[in-house]
């Protein structure tokens, strides 16, 4: 069996993870904790989550694949925010080197061509995800990480 999970790396971001056929096995909300008045990325957790559905690595070292978000920064976004997406988007990209899994680098304009979403609004990805999965509950606006992660690892279809 091989898995492929997509990663949207923000604090509002999300984990999916999709069997061979692209049936959803499990979304998870981006885990994270409070350090001051801030949030970032739990490391800890999300290595757990990601280990659930990566342990056959060490017998298989093709039987996962993951699908990261390749994120840069955007105009109009401010040093400290810059600053912390980049840091969650470090960690997730840790995560998954100390895990040993073998991860791809896709850009949004290139996810979001291959969905079909290029020129469509940001809440485009949650109807899109949930027209291929409609068992998902994927009716909430924080729902659009959930959305965008299982859209980015249907990306190397």
């Amino acid at each position: 069996m091989k898995y492929r999970i997509g990663v949207d790396p923000g604090i509002t971001g999300a984990i999916a993870v999709l069997d061979e056929n692209l049936a959803c096995i499990a979304t998870y909300e981006m885990p994270t904790m409070r350090m001051g008045k801030k949030q970032q990325v739990n490391a800890a957790e999300l290595a757990r989550l990601l280990h659930i559905h990566t342990k056959w690595l060490e017998k298989d070292p093709t039987c996962v694949t993951a699908y990261l978000e390749l994120v840069t920064a955007m105009p109009g976004q401010g040093v400290a925010g810059m600053f912390n997406f980049g840091c969650s988007y470090g960690v997730v990209q840790g995560v998954l080197a100390a895990l040993g899994v073998p991860t791809e680098l896709v850009t949004p304009p290139v996810w979001k061509k291959r969905a079909g979403l290029v020129g469509k609004d940001k809440d485009m990805a949650r109807t899109k995800a949930q027209m291929l999965y409609p068992t998902l509950n994927l009716g909430r606006k924080k729902d659009i990480g959930r959305a965008d992660a299982l859209l980015i690892a249907r990306f190397g279809v």
